[in-house]
């Protein structure tokens, strides 16, 4: 500090010492205001949205990424050879079975045709004439007029003829399916591919190359596959076991489905297959869904998530996922005491439903869960809990 001189003079009067003294304790009440630290306002408890856990009925699912097959699928070719004379159909129109979708050139089966009938019929009039003259034969053989031997020749005769008989049917029933053969239809109801031959060209009918001409594959329903992991093949199965859960085996178990771009499942399906061994490769298990498709928007091919119904109806409690927190590998939600200071309990986790998580372990209906301002929060510290606002923005 800066020193200060006094004159020699100035202890000379009273009234002068009298204000030395009222100077020494103004400058002794600074210095000591000085040294005092400042005192801070008590902090006040940090506000936070508190609220029970729902409590209601919930089952859990398993999901899987599955794939959609039709369940019907036609490679369309051609039957006989000939020329392609017209295509009946629009690229990737859907059609009912029976619709016609090429013609091939009919001319040489019609010829065919005509003379199978031809030889048909030449076969019965020796059929005939065969009876006939057998008739004749055993008529003669009773007054001894002819020999045994000419009886048993026109036997023999009529026999060959019946058999020529049965062989000219087959070859008018073969040259009448070639016929229709030229007449391509669709075996299916189903969407068709883009057709893979055009008017002009020539296509084999042969069995071994047969020319592909296009194909059809069903939509309404549509099968998904999926394949599930051991682990969860081994829970079912022991659910199944307890009597817990029926077996998708032999219960068309309910499965839901969210399409790309989805959050929440859009359709329904039932279990309608398991397979009966592991692959090997993957240690999984194929399962298969059938799925309704009236509107025909799902394609084969495409991905989606399917939900497979994984437990019986149980009780649960339940929390939104913004009220649990992360402690290294745990799981914790922040809870407000009678006192209002802040617990941290583990808890074990479910699946989501309806948006909100199931609470397995770690957690009682009565405890007043943190669900807003976790930042804000302490452990050990006190809070200023209140109840989340109501929905339509009023005061709770």
């Amino acid at each position: 500090m800066r020193s200060h001189v006094i004159p020699n003079g100035f202890w000379r009067s009273g009234r002068n010492k009298s204000l030395l003294v009222f100077v020494t304790i103004a400058v002794g009440s600074i210095l000591t205001a000085c040294d005092k630290p400042a005192q801070q306002p008590a902090a006040s408890a940090p506000p936070v949205t508190v609220a029970q856990p729902t409590k209601r009925t919930v089952t859990d699912w398993d999901e899987f990424t599955g794939r959609f097959e039709a369940i019907q699928q036609v490679q369309i070719r051609a039957r006989v050879t000939g020329f392609v004379t017209g295509i009946e159909f629009k690229d990737g129109a859907f059609v009912k079975t029976g619709d016609l979708l090429y013609v091939i050139d009919p001319r040489q089966y019609e010829a065919t045709l005509e003379q199978a009938r031809g030889q048909l019929a030449d076969a019965k009039a020796k059929v005939e004439l065969a009876e006939r003259e057998l008739a004749r034969a055993e008529q003669l053989i009773k007054t001894q007029a002819v020999a045994e031997t000419i009886v048993d020749q026109r036997r023999q005769q009529l026999e060959s003829a019946q058999a020529s008989v049965l062989q000219a049917e087959g070859a008018l029933r073969r040259a009448d399916l070639d016929v229709e053969f030229t007449k391509i239809k669709s075996p299916i109801d189903g969407r068709v591919s883009r057709h893979l031959v055009t008017v002009g060209n020539l296509v084999q009918g042969s069995e071994s190359g047969a020319t592909l001409l296009t194909s059809i594959v069903s939509l309404d329903p549509i099968h998904v596959y999926f394949d599930m992991d051991e682990s969860i093949y081994l829970k079912n199965n022991r659910l199944w076991f307890e009597g817990r859960r029926p077996s998708s085996r032999d219960t068309p178990n309910p499965v839901q489905i969210i399409l790309s771009g989805e959050t929440k499942p859009s359709r329904e399906g039932t279990m309608d297959f398991l397979d009966n061994r592991l692959d090997v490769g993957t240690g999984t298990l194929r399962g298969r869904a059938l799925v309704p498709n009236q509107d025909l928007s799902i394609l084969p091919g495409q991905f989606a998530r399917v939900r497979v119904i994984g437990s019986a109806p149980y009780e649960a409690l339940l929390l939104p996922d913004t009220a649990i927190a992360s402690d290294q590998s745990r799981k914790i939600v922040f809870v407000v005491k009678a006192d209002d200071t802040v617990e941290a309990k583990p808890v074990t986790l479910g699946p989501l439903d309806g948006g909100l998580r199931v609470i397995r372990e770690g957690l009682a209906p009565d405890d007043r869960v943190i669900v807003e301002g976790l930042q804000r929060a302490r452990i050990g510290a006190k809070v200023a809990p209140h109840a989340p606002k109501p929905a339509g923005g009023g005061k709770s």
